[in-house]
């Protein structure tokens, strides 16, 4: 093995010997003769090159090796393609002049990895300066990101260099320009501020365009802004400042910065324009090419991980890139074709983009001049993309502000829709359940007190509590969608406070003595005889709280006490204190049993009934009387709820003295018209009404029968349905108001009867010209009084 190697050392010898001795002198001469020179001065004409391969030779081997044929250097800006093969040139530099000349010598592009340059001079000695992104920033010879050697020439004084480039498949491109002092300040502070505008606008619109994305959560947002980063970041590597500033260290990631983010930038372009051009409704092949691209492109990130020789990786980047690009325009070609339409500011980007890479390309070839702005023209033409696609963007923000002010409207319109039936449904279902209810009530009313069996009584008083029950579950209902639109309004009118809360209390003392409990109502001192306030709502109050500590007691008692403290604005403060020893309250969950459809648990609304919407209602209440509530409650202990409420006080002489007279029920020869299209109502109203004296009833089944009926016969008085076929109540209200029965019978008194309780429909009968509004199921004293006054 040993005799195998000295043989082939020995041979390599001789050959090298023979090359040396045949080898030719460098002829190659660039003479300076002015002691003023050029700021800017190329020397490519004097310069020759080789290329010795992959084979790592020295600077003996090059200059006296025969085989190694330089040839003249023939471009300004000699492109040596995508290649990992050492390259060297050699030329000369003569100083004619008596003066020393100092220049800096500007070749290799930043990102080449290796570059050295030999200086031969007179007395046969040898200068070496480094250069290349792949050795550490700070081995360089002269640390700026560029590829960059200081030259000095004494006067009269001649020089030979050879310079040694290397990359690992990279595109290498080649100047040779001698900047002077002068020359090389201007040009740093001039690319410091035209760099530092260009990186300032990717930052910008990286930045602002992420911030669109969390703020309007749209995808093309987000691809944009990750595109601008990442060719802000490609463009940072090939000016060398990735590597001056980032990983000055060198190494892996240095050297494939480049790739890497050329690699994402394609990939984040081709999702901005496939997203914001929508590729997949245009053309699906074209949209399928997309996601093979992205493909490749990801194996060819993983690739560098993986091959150990990556020079086939910069051509390969290059070309997805300009074959995303082809995909891009056809994209739009197609939607120009379709729809005749086209987006300028992004066509226009696209088009800035292709003319940088194709300045860029030209100047490689030397058919544009070597130049600050050819040598940066893909930057320039990247920069002019950003700013026409920033400009679209802004168009698509226009378009989804728009598009998002008509979703709001046409979801407004929908929403007042949706109220508008919700309203007509809630109504709907108000008037069909009540309408039985009605019958019933009012039928188990009349068994009850026409019969003296008890068990009679006693069932006739279960199916009133019930139906009772059922009718506040449908007020609670109707009030939690009158309390989501607030149109619950407090009326106000004085009433006597202590006997409606001796009344409910009655009440659920005879509900409590069914359940085997305990029921006391204390009065406290001091009570108010009359207050202002609104009764139904204070009634409502009262009766969701007394019938919570009924449903959740099983044993013990229920206490409800009445107190009241005056204040000196003639207003009174009443508190109410319910307290029981019901299953109580945990303290996690006391916080929200006053939200809707909420109870202690979810399993009780299955043990104890409910909607869960009582407290949730009161709450609301409570709220519009700027009142006050609390809840203590231990589990398995009881509850203490106690409201605070403030009316106004109304003085009153001399004590009311209560003398209970049965009611007379007598009309005195009066005739009404029951306008009602129910046979269960009609039947109803002839349960109430026959026993009144002297009264007259006759029923019409809709709104053109009453009014038919009202033309042939005088009536007192009209108590009219509202929701019926043919002619409802409205219409046949607005028509005997404008006369059509009779101009005598314009004023005749009309009491809306109707199982529709809305807030919206009490206002609109008022407002047609009704005179009363009575809801379902009625009150046949309320009724009787409200008759009486009206035809009095």
């Amino acid at each position: 093995m040993r005799k195998t190697i000295a043989i082939n050392n020995w041979i390599s010898f001789f050959s090298l010997l023979i090359l040396f001795i045949l080898s030719p002198k460098i002829s190659a001469q660039y003479i300076l003769k002015s002691s003023n020179p050029e700021k800017v001065t190329s020397i490519y004409s004097k310069a020759e090159y080789v290329d010795v391969g992959k084979v790592d030779v020295s600077l003996d081997q090059i200059r006296n090796i025969k085989a190694f044929t330089f040839s003249p250097m023939t471009m300004e800006n000699m492109d040596f393609g995508f290649t990992n093969h050492n390259i060297w040139i050699r030329f000369k530099l003569k100083n004619s002049t008596s003066n020393e000349l100092n220049y800096f010598l500007e070749t290799a592009r930043p990102i080449t990895d290796f570059a050295q340059l030999f200086i031969l001079k007179n007395d046969n000695s040898v200068t070496k300066y480094i250069s290349g992104d792949a050795i550490p920033f700070n081995q360089r010879s002269y640390k700026v990101r560029k590829t960059i050697f200081k030259i000095n020439l004494a006067p009269n004084e001649m020089q030979e260099y050879y310079l040694h480039v290397k990359s690992d498949g990279e595109q290498l491109s080649m100047p040779l320009v001698l900047h002077s002092s002068e020359d090389i300040l201007e040009e740093t502070t001039f690319e410091q501020f035209v760099f530092g505008f260009f990186y300032g606008i990717l930052l910008i619109a990286a930045i602002l365009y992420f911030f669109f994305y969390f703020a309007m959560r749209d995808r093309t947002f987000l691809f944009y802004s990750f595109y601008v980063v990442f060719i802000g970041l490609l463009q940072f590597a090939i000016d060398g400042y990735f590597y001056k500033f980032i990983t000055p260290d060198a190494g892996w990631f240095s050297i494939h910065a480049v790739v890497i983010f050329a690699c994402f930038a394609n990939f984040f372009l081709g999702r901005y324009a496939q997203v914001y051009l929508k590729i997949w409704e245009i053309n699906k092949y074209i949209d399928k090419a997309f996601y093979v691209l992205y493909a490749i492109d990801f194996l060819l990130v993983v690739s560098l991980f993986i091959l150990p020789e990556h020079a086939y990786s910069y051509p390969l980047v290059n070309g997805f890139g300009l074959i995303l690009l082809l995909l891009i325009i056809a994209s739009q070609a197609i939607i120009f074709i379709k729809t005749k339409k086209i987006d300028r500011f992004f066509a226009t980007g696209i088009f800035f983009l292709i003319a940088g890479f194709v300045v860029f390309i030209l100047k490689n070839f030397s058919i544009l001049p070597l130049t600050f702005w050819t040598e940066n023209g893909s930057k320039l033409g990247t920069g002019l993309e950003v700013i026409f696609l920033s400009l679209s963007m802004a168009n698509l923000i226009r378009n989804l502000k728009n598009e998002r002010e008509e979703l709001q409207t046409e979801a407004l319109q929908k929403s007042e829709e949706m109220n508008e039936l919700k309203s007509y449904f809630l109504s709907n279902i108000s008037h069909e359940l009540r309408t039985p209810l009605n019958a019933i009530l009012n039928t188990v009313k009349v068994i009850g007190n026409d019969t003296d069996v008890e068990q009679i009584k006693s069932n006739s008083q279960i199916i009133k509590y019930s139906t009772y029950s059922l009718l506040n579950s449908i007020n609670d209902i109707l009030d939690f969608s009158k309390i989501e639109k607030d149109e619950i309004k407090l009326e106000f009118a004085e009433f006597d406070i202590v006997t409606t809360a001796e009344h409910i209390a009655n009440n659920f003392a005879r509900q409590a003595k069914d359940k085997g409990l305990e029921f006391s109502f204390l009065k406290g001192e001091h009570l108010p005889q009359m207050v202002k306030g609104d009764l139904a709502r204070t009634s409502q109050i009262l009766q969701n709280i007394l019938s919570n500590a009924v449903k959740f007691t099983h044993e013990g008692f229920i206490k409800f006490k009445l107190e009241a403290q005056k204040k000196e604005d003639n207003s009174v403060q009443m508190t109410f204190v319910v307290s029981d020893t019901g299953v109580g309250i945990s303290k996690e969950k006391e916080k929200s049993i006053f939200d809707s459809f909420s109870q202690d648990s979810i399993n009780n609304k299955r043990k104890y009934g409910g909607l869960g919407l009582g407290l949730y209602i009161v709450k609301h209440l409570i709220n519009l009387h700027n009142g006050k509530i609390k809840v203590d409650s231990t589990i398995n202990l009881g509850t203490v709820v106690t409201i605070d409420l403030t009316y106004e006080n109304i003085e009153v002489q001399k004590p009311i003295e209560i003398h209970p007279e049965p009611i007379d029920y007598d009309l005195k020869g009066k005739s009404i018209l029951v306008v009602e299209d129910n046979a269960m109502n009609q039947m109803v109203i002839k349960m109430i009404t026959k026993k009144w004296l002297n009264t007259t009833v006759d029923f019409a089944n809709n709104g053109q029968e009453g009014v038919e009926k009202l033309i042939q016969k005088d009536y007192d008085i009209i108590l009219m349905d509202l929701q019926m076929p043919i002619m409802d109540g409205y219409e046949a209200t607005i028509a005997i108001r404008n006369g059509e029965a009779g101009e005598d019978k314009k004023s005749i008194p009309i009491i809306a009867l109707t199982a529709d309780v809305m807030e919206t429909t009490k206002t609109r009968v008022i407002e047609i010209g009704m005179n009363k509004y009575l809801s379902k199921p009625v009150d046949k004293d309320t009724l009787f009084e409200i008759i009486k006054l009206l035809v009095s």
